[in-house]
């Protein structure tokens, strides 16, 4: 597939990204009651993570796909800061920074409280201070001593201060001289500012907001494109939410890409995510309809995650793919050792794991609500299986009815589902012990306290889930339906 070997070629680019840096920090926990002193719920805190945002993320995500990244950006001389500066040593290699501290000026953080997945405040601490000389003189010096020639430039504008009058100017100039394509993510309302870019990527909000036009279907967002081009004279990259995203360029027919994600969990970073592909994209040499196309399937992939998230290439490929032709390949089914590597890797990633089990014999529509309810308590989900002999022994001799791999191949073209695992014993618990998931789930036909493995779990500060039932639903009874 043409798109398969455009994802490879991702490593080759390099991008300078250049913005509003940001932390994004997450609180979770669970609300069982109302406090006595105020109307407001209580939040019992079980665990926090943070992510990098803003610009920081754009650089992120290109690290996760493949690419290379130079970051340009400020931070406070606080803790935050030091914390944004570790995490930039991802978990797919380092991000080159080239941060300006300034002392007294908070580093941007962003703290959201959330129960189960429902969230609750988010609480921002930041500055939206202009950068003085001083430092937009160290911002423009590292963007001139990064930026190669015929390389790519993001400009990520948050609004925070760091992207001024003076240093657009000067990036644009610098990027005309060295040849470089030139993106903005832009957050002001006058689309002027950004001109010298060659793309924005406004989403359907802030295209509607700057130019006074709706922008709703794809007439009215070629009219307001076309007001964005004549203020700009840049190409418009619109990310329309449920209706995909447009790429308009003047001269040229409208390209319109239909949403890929079949499930949105959380829509923080999906720009990020879109600005980031789309640069990588290009700076491997792509065209903007084929890195427009790899960005409209990353997205599909964040916006499935809980919190700001990053798109890898192998998630970029399943996503391209689609779950037919995952199935197709193969039967979905991972050694423990190669499961347990890949659970490390998301756990150094700050992902949440959840687990499920079950024979999934002949799957219902009940199997695929509790699969549906699993994914959507974590970012990553694993689903054990029942052996054939494992099957027998729970179920009768003429069980089951398909033998493992079928019944593995099944599960794993199911959307939400990222691993496959098969055990012989009757119960889970030597694979719950082995793999330390964040979330175990079962449905609500069982109590908590009889959940195999429900204790392993909470012990290392996870939680169980019960799942709701669909009535009527069983594979017992589908069977001897079938028979009679």
């Amino acid at each position: 597939m043409q798109e398969i070997e455009q994802v490879e070629r991702l490593t080759s680019g390099r991008v300078v990204v250049v913005g509003d840096l940001m932390l994004d920090h997450y609180v979770f926990g669970q609300v069982d009651r109302i406090s006595a002193e105020a109307p407001v719920p209580v939040l019992h805190v079980g665990g926090e993570r943070w992510t990098l945002g803003g610009a920081a993320n754009v650089a992120a995500n290109i690290m996760a796909l493949g690419g290379q990244a130079d970051l340009i950006g400020i931070v406070g001389d606080d803790a935050d800061g030091a914390r944004l500066e570790g995490l930039l040593d991802t978990p797919h290699g380092a991000v080159a920074a080239h941060l300006v501290t300034v002392p007294g000026r908070p580093t941007s953080l962003k703290t959201r409280y959330l129960s189960g997945q429902q969230q609750m405040i988010r609480v921002d601490r930041e500055s939206a201070e202009a950068a003085g000389k001083k430092q937009e003189d160290a911002l423009i010096g590292a963007v001139a001593g990064a930026l190669p020639h015929g390389g790519v430039l993001v400009l990520s504008d948050y609004g925070k201060g760091v992207l001024g009058d003076r240093v657009l100017a000067a990036l644009f100039e610098l990027a005309r001289d060295r040849s470089a394509t030139t993106i903005v993510d832009p957050k002001r309302r006058d689309l002027s500012a950004y001109r010298g870019a060659d793309f924005i990527t406004p989403n359907r909000k802030e295209l509607s907001l700057s130019v006074g036009l709706p922008c709703e279907t794809d007439k009215e967002a070629a009219a307001a494109a076309q007001a964005a081009f004549d203020v700009s004279a840049a190409a418009v990259l619109l990310t329309r939410s449920e209706k995909g995203m447009s790429l308009f360029r003047d001269g040229a027919k409208p390209v319109h890409l239909a949403t890929m994600a079949k499930s949105v969990f959380d829509v923080s970073g999906a720009g990020d995510t879109v600005v980031a592909a789309v640069a990588l994209g290009l700076a491997s040499g792509l065209t903007a309809e084929a890195a427009m196309r790899l960005a409209n399937a990353a997205a599909g992939v964040v916006v499935a995650k809980q919190g700001t998230a990053v798109a890898t290439p192998r998630e970029l490929i399943d996503e391209l793919r689609g779950p037919a032709q995952r199935a197709e390949g193969a039967t979905g089914l991972l050694p423990l050792k190669g499961l347990c590597d890949l659970r490390a890797d998301w756990s150094r990633q700050g992902l949440t794991v959840g687990f499920t089990n079950g024979c999934f014999d002949l799957v219902h529509p009940g199997h695929v609500s509790l699969l549906r309810q699993a994914a959507e308590q974590c970012d990553r989900l694993i689903v054990a299986l029942n052996s054939d002999a494992s099957v027998s022994r729970l179920k009768g001799p003429t069980r089951p009815i398909q033998a493992l791999e079928a019944r593995a191949r099944v599960i794993a073209a199911i959307k939400g589902v990222d691993a496959v695992v098969a055990f012989e014993d009757d119960t889970p618990l030597a694979l719950i012990e082995a793999l330390q998931p964040d979330v175990l789930v079962k449905g609500a036909d069982y109590t908590e306290d009889k959940v195999v493995g429900g204790d392993v779990v909470k012990a290392n500060g996870g939680r169980v889930y019960l799942a709701n039932l669909v009535d009527g639903q069983s594979t017992t009874a589908i069977a001897a339906r079938a028979a009679s």
